[in-house]
C-alpha cells in the first residue's frame, strides 16, 4: 500500500480501535469523540500531505521493495541529499501545526530506520529478533502506519535508595512474566505515551529505570503491537480541546494529541513482534547502539526550528498590530527570538553536513549539533520564548472576547473598542487568542511542559554529554598554553 491518505488513517482507527479512557469513561471512537477528533483529523491532514501533486517528491520516495510511494521519515540515509530530502518532509509536517505537535508519525519512523539498520545488534542473542525488526520497519513503511513510543517505567519513589530496587516498583513496571509458544506475556504500566490513542501501533523501547536490579533481566525487553491489542490500555488525562472554535483556541481545537499512561493486563506479544528479551546489557546499550535517537532528534530539532518560526511570526504580528515595533525593549525581544532560530539553523545544518555513517553503514546526523539544540531548547530556549509571547502581549492577552461576542448585538461595540491603527478588533483578537494558546492556556503550559522533559532529566542529560564529549584536544590546547614561555 502506497503512502496512506488521511481518510485510510482515520478509517484504521475505526476499524481497530483501541482501549482508550478519559474522565472515568471508555472512548468508543477517537474520531468522533469530542476530546480526541480534532487531533484525529490534524493527523489525517498530515497524511493528505503526502498525497498532494505538488509535494509529491518532497513528502515521498519509491519503496524499495515495492516501487510505490512511501514516507520519506522511511528513508534510510545512504548520503547528505538523503538527510535533505527527509529534512524537508519533516518541515512541511511541522510547519502545518507550527511545530506544536511533538508526535507526529515521522518520529517513531525515524527510530524504526535506525534499528532496522542496525538489526545484526538485534540478532545478537536470537537471529530471529533481528529479522522481527527488519521486517517490522518494513511493515510500517509499507503500510504507512502511526505509531507512538513508551519507555519510561513508572517509579515508587525517586529517593535513590529505592530508586535502585526493582522489587519495590515490580508490581507497576512493565514486565514479562510469562513465555509461551505463541510469545511472551506482559503485565504492567508505562508512562507516557503521546498520540497513543491516535495510534495505529505501540512500540515499547527498553528502559533502564531496573538496570540494578537482581530480577532486571525480566524488564528488559523491546516489542511493538497494534494499539488495539487485548489488555492494553491508554488512560487519559483532560483533553484542551474544550469544544470551542478554532478562532477562540486556535492551537487547542486542532492540536490534541493526548498525553497517556499506558496499562499492561497480560498482553500477548507475539514471537514476530519482540525485538529484545532478557538481555539487560543488551537493553541498556541500544540506544547508543543503534542510533535511533540521533535520527529521531533529526525530525525533533527540524520541528523546533519550525516551532520558533512560528513563534517568531506570531510575536511580529503582535508588534505590527499594536504599533510597538519602534520600541528599542520590543526590538531587543525580537532580536533575541531571531538569534534563537539561527543557532537552531545552524546546529541543525552543521548535524546533517557533518554526518557520517555509523557501525551499520547508516549515515547518521552528527549527534552533538543536535543534543546540544534539544536540550538548549529545553533549558532555556522555549521558556524564553514563551516569556517573550507574554511580555510583548502584555494587557492584549487578558480578558479577550470570543468569536461569539463579535456575532451578538456586542459586536459593533467590539469592533469601535478593540481596533488598532493596523488590524480590525476581529483580526486583533484572533491573532492575541493564538497568541494566549501559545502562551497562557493550557495548550500552551502543557508544550511549555513538554518541551522541558521532551528529552528527560536535564542534569542527567547534562551528565551524559560531560561524558561523552571528547574535551580532550580543548585540555591539550590549554596545557600547551599553560607550558608556553
Amino acid at each position: 500500500m502506497p503512502a496512506r491518505t488521511g481518510e485510510q488513517y482515520l478509517q484504521g482507527l475505526r476499524d481497530r480501535p483501541p482501549e482508550v479512557w478519559i474522565g472515568g469513561e471508555r472512548v468508543k471512537d477517537v474520531t468522533t469523540h469530542p476530546g480526541f477528533a480534532n487531533g484525529a483529523r490534524s493527523v489525517a491532514a498530515l497524511y493528505d500531505l503526502q498525497n498532494e501533486p505538488a509535494l509529491r517528491d518532497e513528502m515521498t520516495y519509491e519503496s524499495p521493495t515495492t516501487g510505490e510511494r512511501v514516507g520519506l521519515s522511511f528513508i534510510m540515509p545512504q548520503e547528505l541529499g538523503d538527510l535533505e530530502r527527509r529534512r524537508r518532509m519533516f518541515y512541511h509536517w511541522a510547519r502545518f501545526h507550527g511545530g506544536m505537535m511533538g508526535r507526529t508519525p515521522d518520529y517513531v519512523n525515524t527510530a524504526f530506520v535506525a534499528m532496522a539498520a542496525a538489526a545484526p545488534y538485534f540478532a545478537q542473542d536470537r537471529p530471529e529478533f533481528g529479522e522481527n525488526v527488519r521486517r517490522y520497519y518494513e511493515l510500517i513503511r509499507e503500510q504507512d502506519l502511526c505509531l507512538t513510543h513508551t519507555l519510561v517505567n513508572p517509579q515508587r519513589s525517586r529517593a535513590p535508595q529505592r530508586y535502585l530496587t526493582d522489587s519495590l516498583a515490580e508490581d507497576v513496571a512493565l514486565r514479562v512474566v510469562k513465555e509461551r509458544d505463541d510469545g511472551i506475556v506482559v503485565r504492567g504500566a508505562r508512562v507516557l505515551a503521546t498520540l497513543g490513542p491516535l495510534s495505529d501501533e505501540i512500540a515499547v523501547y527498553p528502559s533502564r529505570s531496573h538496570h540494578t536490579a537482581e530480577n532486571a533481566d525480566q524488564y528488559a525487553v523491546s516489542f511493538s503491537i497494534p494499539s488495539d491489542t487485548p489488555g492494553l490500555r491508554y488512560i487519559c488525562r483532560e483533553s484542551f480541546d474544550y469544544g470551542r472554535s478554532a478562532f477562540d483556541h486556535p492551537l487547542g481545537a486542532r492540536f490534541e494529541e493526548m498525553d497517556a499512561v499506558v496499562t499492561f493486563d497480560d498482553v500477548l506479544v507475539p514471537w514476530e513482534r519482540v525485538f529484545l528479551l532478557g538481555n539487560v546489557q543488551r537493553c541498556n546499550d541500544m540506544t547508543p547502539r543503534t542510533g535511533w535517537i540521533i535520527h529521531s532528534f533529526h525530525q525533533v530539532v527540524t520541528r523546533i526550528m519550525v516551532k520558533t518560526e512560528f513563534l517568531l511570526g506570531v510575536a511580529s504580528l503582535m508588534v505590527e498590530t499594536l504599533g510597538s515595533g519602534e520600541q528599542p525593549h520590543v526590538q531587543e525581544r525580537l532580536a533575541e527570538m531571531i538569534m534563537q532560530l539561527e543557532i537552531i539553523k545552524s546546529l541543525l545544518r552543521t548535524a546533517e553536513v557533518e554526518a557520517a555513517p555509523d557501525e551499520w553503514g547508516l549515515l547518521t546526523p552528527s549527534r552533538f549539533p543536535l543534543t546540544v539544540a534539544e536540550n538548549m531548547y529545553a533549558r532555556s530556549f522555549y521558556p524564553r520564548l514563551v516569556e517573550i509571547m507574554q511580555l510583548l502581549g502584555s494587557s492584549s492577552l487578558m480578558a479577550l472576547p470570543g468569536q461569539a461576542d463579535f456575532a451578538s448585538a456586542i459586536g459593533p461595540d467590539l469592533e469601535h473598542y478593540l481596533a488598532t491603527d493596523t488590524a480590525s478588533a476581529l483580526e486583533r483578537t484572533r491573532l492575541f487568542h493564538l497568541a494566549w494558546d501559545i502562551s497562557c492556556s493550557a495548550f500552551g503550559a502543557r508544550s511549555l511542559h513538554y518541551e522541558r522533559f521532551f528529552a528527560g532529566d536535564l542534569v542527567r542529560n547534562a551528565q551524559i554529554l560531560t561524558a561523552t564529549y571528547d574535551r580532550q584536544p580543548m585540555i591539550e590546547m590549554a596545557r600547551q598554553f599553560l607550558e608556553r614561555e
